[in-house]
């Protein structure tokens, strides 16, 4: 069913098309005497008063940072971050762009670490493979052919290629954690039993669906990550896209998915994430939360009651009648249209009527009868779950994309929701676990790289 892009005040929609990155930049020194008595004790007897040596000739180009003999130019830098860019429109200001430069280039360092682990442990990925996940990234969000995805993708100042070695970076990646981390996990059948048991008693309470981009901070380097979290959340406030940002930024397994945790309960969350969450309304973005080990900035996508069957969940049968504009009608005519459409969609008796109407009006018919609730836009769910049988929603739709009613034919309510399966829950686990060895694994690898920064 061709539902056009609902325009709700204060939202913006926007195309994801980024998959995952990952972390250490340089700024140029100059010659500087610094005393900050104020600062918490590191342990590293560094003298309150210092001066730095040197400075960096901006006349002279070289690579960003060499990773283990791998280097990564500012093209590589400038590429990723366009991307970042993109998914918010454009609308990101230098300072902002400054700041996201230094993130890119960890990211990009991280990329490589993985890359060159994956490739001492012998696992190549195929171009094949990286090619076949490019069109499904080209197709699912952009919907047009590779040749138009890589003319957007150079219009926007990014490539093909950074997009392709970014796909390479997380595929190596997680076959990595396949092979090196994930059959070492072990999962008891009675860990598994226990959640079942814990989530047949709470049967009722709500539980969530949260994205969560996470970032991990010491004691020295908390102010500095909170402020950058900060100015993450202003942003995705401002219309950006939080799947893009966690994808760039999470440091956490979920980054790959956007950030998304699935279905959680308060219980199974950090103390401070739950309270957040319990707070929260639908589509509602708060942060930086500081957890163990750093800060979380989370996304509130869906809640529902745990074992209960949840209305969104109903199956539609529904028709929708479709008026186009011709080509430079004023807003005020296309009012006066809409209400025509209105006026004659509110007197339909039932779907059986609902063709001759919409041939009197010269409207276009879809028919779809395999349509969930909560797939609808949310401006639309509210008012489709009031509809009875025959009856036709309001109007809705642009100037640009006409007009649209839809006609409620038929619902099927759903059953008693089941409790998630006894191979879903030690799944879920397992990710957890496999996440929190992945974090030390990457830490490790950052430990031991030889780094040259410029």
């Amino acid at each position: 069913m061709n539902l056009p892009s609902l325009k709700i005040q204060g939202f913006k929609t926007k195309a994801i098309f980024i998959t995952a990155l990952a972390i250490a930049g340089a700024s140029p020194s100059v010659s500087q005497t610094v005393a900050d008595t104020s600062l918490p004790p590191t342990g590293l007897d560094i003298p309150d008063e210092l001066t730095i040596f040197g400075k960096n000739d901006p006349n002279v180009r070289r690579a960003t940072a060499i990773v283990n003999g791998d280097i990564i130019t500012g093209t590589d830098v400038g590429q990723r971050l366009a991307l970042i860019v993109a998914a918010n429109g454009g609308q990101v200001s230098e300072e902002e762009k400054q700041r996201l430069r230094l993130q890119v280039l960890r990211n990009l360092i991280d990329e490589t670490l993985q890359i060159q682990e994956a490739e001492a442990n012998e696992i190549v990925i195929a171009e094949e493979e990286v090619d076949a996940t490019f069109r499904q990234v080209a197709q699912q969000n952009f919907k047009q052919d590779l040749d138009a995805f890589d003319q957007y993708l150079r219009t926007q100042g990014s490539s093909t290629d950074t997009l392709k070695r970014q796909i390479k970076g997380e595929l190596a990646w997680s076959r990595l954690l396949r092979r090196n981390i994930q059959p070492f996990i072990n999962v008891g059948d009675e860990e598994v039993n226990a959640i079942i048991e814990r989530l047949n008693a709470s049967k009722g309470t709500t539980e969530f669906r949260i994205g969560e981009i996470y970032m991990s901070a010491t004691q020295e380097t908390a102010p500095q990550v909170a402020d950058n979290m900060r100015k993450i959340l202003e942003q995705i406030r401002g219309g950006g896209s939080f799947v893009a940002y966690a994808r760039q930024f999470s440091e956490a397994s979920t980054a790959a998915t956007g950030g998304d945790l699935g279905w959680v309960r308060p219980a199974q969350l950090p103390q401070s994430l739950a309270e957040a969450a319990e707070q929260m309304q639908i589509g509602q973005v708060v942060g930086p939360v500081e957890v163990p080990g750093g800060f979380s900035i989370l996304y509130l996508i869906d809640s529902r009651q745990v074992l209960t069957a949840d209305p969104r969940n109903a199956l539609l049968s529904l028709k929708q009648l479709a008026i186009s504009f011709p080509e430079g009608i004023t807003e005020a005519q296309a009012t006066a249209q809409a209400a025509k459409f209105a006026t004659a969609t509110q007197g339909i008796k039932g779907c059986g009527a609902a063709n001759e109407v919409a041939a009197r009006l010269g409207a276009s018919v879809v028919d779809n009868d395999q349509v969930k609730l909560r797939d609808l836009p949310a401006a639309l769910q509210g008012a489709i779950a009031q509809l009875q049988i025959g009856q036709a929603s309001q109007p809705f739709g642009s100037v640009e994309d006409g007009v649209r009613v839809l006609i409620l034919c038929g619902r099927d309510d759903p059953q008693t929701a089941a409790a998630p399966s006894f191979d879903a829950i030690m799944s879920r686990l397992e990710n957890e676990r496999v996440n929190k060895r992945a974090q030390i694994y990457l830490r490790d690898l950052r430990r031991d790289a030889i780094i040259e920064y410029n």
